[in-house]
């Protein structure tokens, strides 16, 4: 075959190929996301974000390794199931609230090596405080290789988009612990879950027997909501979900701003 009609070949099998790939996935391409990632405002931009990491209201203080911006990167499948679960609390006017999603590896040995260096500030100790944060690994709270570094795992809570949800966070105010009143804890602008996010304490166990019955009642109503799309709730963490075989393997790429 002559080497013009070679290349014609070639570049006909091309156009084929990429006609074949989705826009979602041609999309998280051109935004320099691996195969199979999307940016979660991408498939659902109703859902609210917080992504705690990527700023200094959270356990270290600061934003982690990684967090390069604040945005909420997951398992296309993942999100896709976000949105049906999304779309029915609309309906009980509620809307999901995300504090964490994908999470770099590098992130995951920022947080080892901060539970090591054994320092232990007042705002470290609002989010753990009835034990050491070199227990946190031991205890189950944090793991060295996270679920999270798949695509596939969440942190998440329950906002009633009919509440005064106006509070807003101040790193300069002395607040109580995790484990504390509502009222006198960091706000987060959601429902009541009986502790804050990132609690490591056995009170923001799903099951805790300390919470009151309103506080059980929103946790229960996650877990079912979450549960109906085939998410799993981990039971020391009640904000705490992940997909089962949606992610296998731990990425390590850096979250950027989505375009």
């Amino acid at each position: 075959m002559a080497p013009e009609r070679e290349l014609v070949k070639i570049v006909v099998i091309l156009v084929a190929v990429v006609g074949l790939v989705s826009p979602a996935l041609a999309q998280g391409v051109a935004q320099g996301l691996p195969g199979g990632f999307a940016f979660l405002r991408d498939i659902d931009p109703t859902i609210i974000q917080d992504i705690r990491y990527a700023t200094s209201n959270n356990f270290m203080g600061r934003p982690l390794a990684g967090y390069g911006a604040a945005e909420c990167v997951v398992k296309r499948e993942v999100g896709l199931r976000l949105k049906a679960v999304q779309q029915e609390l609309a309906r009980q006017k509620l809307s999901l609230k995300m504090f964490d999603c994908y999470r770099p590896a590098r992130a995951v040995a920022d947080m080892v090596a901060w539970s090591k260096n054994g320092r232990e500030t007042a705002a470290e100790r609002r989010y753990n405080p009835a034990f050491s944060k070199a227990d946190l690994f031991r205890l189950g709270y944090i793991a060295t290789h996270s679920g999270h570094s798949t695509g596939a795992a969440l942190d998440l809570t329950l906002v009633d988009l009919t509440a005064e949800n106006s509070r807003k966070f101040d790193p300069a105010k002395d607040y109580a612990d995790c484990t504390a009143p509502v009222t006198a804890r960091a706000p987060e602008g959601s429902v009541d879950m009986g502790t804050g996010y990132d609690c490591s304490d056995v009170k923001g166990h799903t099951a805790a027997s300390s919470i009151t019955p309103a506080q059980r009642s929103w946790r229960t109503r996650l877990v079912a909501a979450m549960a109906r799309q085939g998410f799993v709730n981990y039971s020391k963490e009640w904000w705490h979900f992940s997909l089962p075989g949606a992610g296998a393997a731990a990425y390590d790429f850096p979250i950027t701003r989505a375009r």
